[in-house]
């Protein structure tokens, strides 16, 4: 269903936001897109299981320039609700939003303006919006390394998953491919610079991320991630028998590699005072991520989307008691 104002320019941006439930789940982010500058040329698309147990609150919404509500069914993988809602979109943009990543009030109009710039592919600059442990530390750093303050290039390999924008014809491009290709945004990204786009990060777009906070979801997200990104690597490139024994043995090389990485990128966010802190939690990311590769390798993709999506649609079940007041 749609409500769209009278207007006669249409939105310039549309942005896609699952919830796997009710619409208290993603009020807080709907909130802050209702205090974006750009808010009157946003398309807020909300996929939800059905509109009748949405419970939404149509006058949160009354500032947008339009809005939707894509019916899904149950939301057991998140790549299937967002592939869903892409077609559904007016604009020309297509930003994704999630129900823990809060942006500040230039976000839109800043990654509108990039797109008009000349960029495809554009992600924003990411903050800690819940601080106080170090295990919602390590996954910023090494979830987002790239896209920290300060930025060092804003030409990148990578960008935050979930948060990016694209031009709507790129992604309409893949077709039925594209849940396939938004099971593992980095896979996409790849695709999309072999295919000579660039991948740009607006300095100017900030958003703040709620990082998992309770060990056992953190442990459990980083298996669950390791296995549905090494599933799709080899999915994606075909590999024999032969190129997947190669990579588990190099598997085990990559959790140094990625913590020497990490430890630049905290360098140069200026907490050097935290290394000590935050090494235990990096390592503890790192090393059942690359299990989890080494499985997505050898036994392939089977359930793994839905055990992943199950930390990504419900982020308040793996935060601390504390950080979900800020959820409220």
């Amino acid at each position: 269903m749609e409500i769209r104002k009278e207007t006669l320019d249409g939105p310039l941006m549309s942005v896609v936001i699952v919830t796997p439930d009710r619409y208290e789940t993603i009020r807080k982010t709907i909130r802050h897109l209702r205090a974006q500058t750009a808010r009157n040329r946003l398309e807020v698309i909300i996929v939800a299981p059905s509109r009748v147990e949405l419970g939404l609150f149509e006058s949160d919404l009354a500032e947008f320039h339009s809005h939707k509500i894509v019916e899904a069914g149950e939301i057991r993988v998140l790549a299937n609700a967002k592939a869903v809602a892409v077609p559904e979109a007016s604009a020309p943009i297509v930003a994704f939003a999630e129900d823990h990543c809060f942006p500040e009030p230039g976000w839109a109009e800043a990654l509108i303006a990039a797109h008009r710039r000349g960029y495809q592919v554009v992600g924003p600059v990411m903050g800690n919006a819940n601080p106080a442990t170090a295990l919602s530390w390590a996954g910023l750093f090494l979830h987002y390394g790239c896209c920290l303050q300060p930025v060092l290039s804003e030409q990148c390999t990578n960008l935050p998953w979930h948060n990016t924008s694209y031009r709507r014809n790129l992604l309409l491009e893949y077709g039925s491919d594209l849940a396939v290709m938004l099971l593992a945004e980095g896979i996409l990204f790849d695709d999309l610079r072999a295919k000579g786009h660039k991948l740009h990060i607006e300095v100017a777009a900030k958003t703040d991320h709620v990082n998992i906070s309770i060990l056992s979801s953190w442990l459990r997200h980083a298996f669950w991630g390791g296995k549905l990104f090494g599933a799709m690597r080899a999915q994606k490139n075909r590999w024999s028998v032969w190129n997947r024994f190669v990579y588990i043995a190099a598997a085990l090389l990559i959790p140094p590699l990625r913590l020497f990485r990490t430890l630049r990128v905290i360098r140069r966010a200026g907490r050097n005072t935290s290394l000590l802190r935050l090494i235990p939690s990096i390592l503890s990311g790192l090393l059942p991520h690359a299990l989890g590769e080494i499985a997505g390798y050898a036994i392939g993709l089977d359930n793994t989307a839905e055990r992943y999506s199950y930390y990504e649609t419900k982020r308040i079940l793996h935060v601390t008691r504390s950080d979900r007041e800020i959820f409220a």
